[in-house]
């Protein structure tokens, strides 16, 4: 059985979740998300806290106790809380500003690069080269600023590229010219 998936999720207050034909619904100050969820476990919310539970004794049924229980946890933080991922730009003349519902980077190429925020991103930059991305959906978060980061990925050299914030870059040295 699932170590994680035996923890109860604590729901706080002003947050509601209900769970009904395999489907489970948060609603909460910052928005509402929804997810749909596998027959192989039993989700009952109970006073203040949502308790997963696999139907039998399986190793898929066991591995979905975990994850359903991870889901409707990052759920309810999302809608309490919300997630933000920061990414670091670093380089001459390397820059990001939001226009509208696009964020337009020039990454050192010959063209700008052109990002379409997606519908409940809320993305953010500032003077420095440093892009904040929030929303509720961690999910979505993480794909879209792991998207952001594709576009120009942190060299080991001079350390050019788009890094996450608390990410450290392993310089190497370069070419030493000694004979």
């Amino acid at each position: 059985m699932s170590r994680i998936g035996k923890l109860p999720v604590a729901i706080p207050a002003g947050v509601k979740v209900t769970v009904a034909n395999s489907l489970i619904t948060v609603e909460g100050p910052k928005g509402k998300l929804t997810q749909d969820y596998n027959d192989l476990v039993d989700i009952a919310v109970k006073e203040n806290e949502v308790i997963v539970t696999p139907k039998c004794d399986s190793k898929p049924a066991n591995a979905a106790h975990g994850l359903y229980r991870n889901l409707v946890q990052n759920m309810v933080i999302g809608v309490s809380q919300g997630y933000s991922k920061s990414l670091i730009i670093n380089g001459v003349g390397f820059r990001a500003d939001v226009q509208g519902k696009m964020l337009v980077m020039n990454l050192g190429y010959s063209t700008d690069f052109i990002a379409v925020i997606p519908e409940g991103l809320t993305v953010t930059t500032d003077d420095q080269g440093k892009i904040t991305i929030s929303g509720i959906n961690k999910q979505q978060v993480g794909e879209f600023a792991a998207d952001i980061r594709k576009l120009r990925k942190p060299e080991p050299y001079k350390g050019k590229g788009i890094r996450y914030e608390t990410e450290t870059i392993r310089r190497k040295v370069g070419k030493s010219g000694v004979k």
